[in-house]
């Protein structure tokens, strides 16, 4: 019986390099017929996978209109990959005997279906990850380039921006450290946007406090409640700001307004109801001192 050889590949570029049209023409000549089947990542519009299954498959289908393309997702098992892997194809093409191919840092290691596999040798320096990485700040003057883009934001899921902000307390409890932006006449609470590079929203909150009111020892941040901020730049967007709220106490250090504050200035806490009602507190924020008051006076 004649076999079909099956490339098993992701095919993250924006075009196919010479190394994908290799590795084709490599297993086309090999076998009467090839089907190419795409790993599906389960994010949308990441860096690493930043195309979708039907856009790939379209960008192969221009060159190798007759080959088959199958979308398969990714499982955090290999197991289970591996017998998915096996029922697309033997469900598809029933009665069909495969060869499964890819390049030696490819599935092969994590495969551990029925199916023969076959590593191809190394045919160049191609990197995907290098073809983005070219392109990513190369913005065409093209129709299709600005329908591109319409595509993958309309095709990404809604993004909720995690951000932390900090309630610093004196030693007394009886003053709260706001701060104040360039061109701002409001006051607002010390902090930021998390960071992947954070363990955690804690060690968020204590770098952002660090960045933007110096060198201070504190207790650890105490989580006092989460609030969906009304932030002026989001307010027509369907992505939003979620910011959680800490408070810790000040044990040793001076504030000084560093990073994207210009002003620091400790506050009596019995002032803020008069504050709010002057509406000298950033409207963002007001949830968040509403939530301080309830914490002091509990």
């Amino acid at each position: 019986m004649k076999s079909t050889g099956v490339i098993i590949a992701r095919f993250q570029t924006p075009y196919l390099h010479e190394g994908h049209h290799h590795l084709i023409r490599h297993v086309t000549g090999l076998h009467h017929r090839t089907v190419l089947v795409l790993g599906t990542a389960p994010v949308r519009s990441s860096k690493h996978n930043p195309f979708d299954f039907y856009t790939r498959e379209a960008m192969i289908k221009a060159d190798y209109p007759a080959i088959p393309v199958l979308p398969l997702r990714d499982y955090t098992d290999d197991k289970v990959w591996s017998e998915q892997l096996d029922a697309l194809l033997t469900n598809t093409f029933p009665g069909e005997k495969f060869i499964l191919y890819g390049s030696r840092d490819s599935f092969a290691k994590a495969y551990s279906g029925k199916l023969a596999t076959a590593t191809l040798p190394a045919f160049g320096e191609f990197s995907a990850t290098s073809v983005r990485e070219t392109h990513s700040d190369q913005p065409l003057t093209t129709r299709d380039f600005r329908l591109g883009i319409n595509y993958a934001i309309y095709n990404r899921y809604d993004i909720v921006y995690p951000t932390v902000d900090i309630a610093l307390l004196n030693a007394g409890h009886t003053q709260l450290l706001l701060g104040k932006k360039p061109n701002e006449a409001t006051w607002r609470l010390p902090g930021g946007f998390a960071d992947p590079t954070d363990e955690s929203y804690e060690a968020a909150a204590a770098r952002e406090l660090q960045e933007e009111c110096g060198a201070l020892e504190t207790t650890p941040m105490q989580y006092l409640g989460s609030v969906k901020i009304d932030d002026w730049r989001y307010r027509g967007e369907t992505d939003k700001i979620l910011s959680l709220l800490f408070t810790a106490t000040l044990l040793s250090g001076t504030p000084q307004a560093n990073d994207d504050l210009e002003a620091l200035q400790w506050f009596d806490t019995s002032a803020l109801p008069i504050m709010l009602e002057k509406e000298i507190i950033n409207a963002a924020h007001l949830p968040f001192i509403n939530k301080i008051l309830a914490h002091l006076n509990a």
